[in-house]
């Protein structure tokens, strides 16, 4: 997963797209972005964008933005299904983040609700709070789901021509737009192949995921199999469970029958 939290760029090759959408809609939540121990954005009258081939991306009113903390820039960008971008950039004392806000004053028609908003790169913050609770990656999306179902199927997951996990106490993690992830309880993993990573990653829906590489034979699989020990209170099933991922092991069987690949971004 990526952390950018939007782009204003856009590609070119997307114009002709008969399928490009791209949505403004209002949130109901209190957003905030923090640099350098400010506040530099609050608002509690969100927009969110929903764009084709993006993740969502959260718009303040520029009147909710902390002027004082903004530098004008004469970096700009061009995006075919929005228009052209100006960047400001944010100073607090010694520190700066370079072109971190992004606002479109003269849209193209097709996203003239975007000229009284404007937009921060999301890893050019601090921190970010929705209501009083700190959030990571990238703004959350309404319409994503995560839903974690315990299930009694035979799941066995092959590595390197070993069983390297048998189970039927898997808990099935079904999430919005990604293959179906299979979450395994350690006592049904074989703990003596994998060797713990420096690895962490951060998902906003789930919480932070640990790490582990397999060790088969002669053959390292560096990161193939994660774990929350801490997840999000939305999604406490999966705490302490183990995932290995369906693009890079030999195959995943459940009830015997091997699991389709599908490509993803981890592909």
């Amino acid at each position: 997963m990526t952390a950018n939290g939007g782009d204003p760029t856009g590609s070119p090759g997307r114009a002709a797209d008969p399928g490009y959408t791209l949505v403004l809609e209002p949130s109901p939540r209190r957003v905030r972005a923090v640099f350098a121990g400010e506040t530099i954005a609050d608002s509690r009258r969100m927009m969110l964008l929903h764009e084709s081939g993006h993740l969502p991306v959260y718009y303040f009113p520029l009147e909710d933005l902390g002027g004082e903390f903004l530098v004008a820039s004469a970096h700009g960008t061009h995006c075919p299904h929005k228009g052209y971008a100006t960047y400001r950039s944010v100073r607090v004392g010694e520190r700066v983040a370079e072109n971190a806000v992004w606002t479109y004053p003269k849209p193209i028609t097709s996203a003239t609700d975007l000229a009284p908003y404007a937009a921060i790169y999301w890893n050019k913050m601090d921190a970010w709070y929705e209501e009083d609770e700190e959030i990571f990656v990238h703004a959350r999306d309404p319409y994503k789901r995560v839903d974690a179902v315990p299930s009694t199927r035979a799941v066995e997951v092959v590595l390197g021509g070993e069983t390297v996990a048998s189970s039927r106490r898997a808990r099935f993690v079904f999430e919005t737009g990604l293959p179906t992830r299979y979450y395994l309880p350690v006592e049904d993993v074989r703990m003596d192949l994998l060797e713990p990573s420096e690895t962490l990653t951060r998902c906003p829906y789930k919480g932070e995921a640990h790490y582990w590489r397999a060790r088969v034979g002669a053959t390292v699989y560096d990161d193939i199999v994660w774990s929350y020990p801490d997840p999000v209170p939305e999604c406490p099933k999966i705490k302490d469970l183990m995932c290995f991922y369906n693009e890079h092991v030999d195959a995943i069987r459940i009830n015997g029958e091997v699991v389709e690949k599908t490509p993803t971004p981890w592909s």
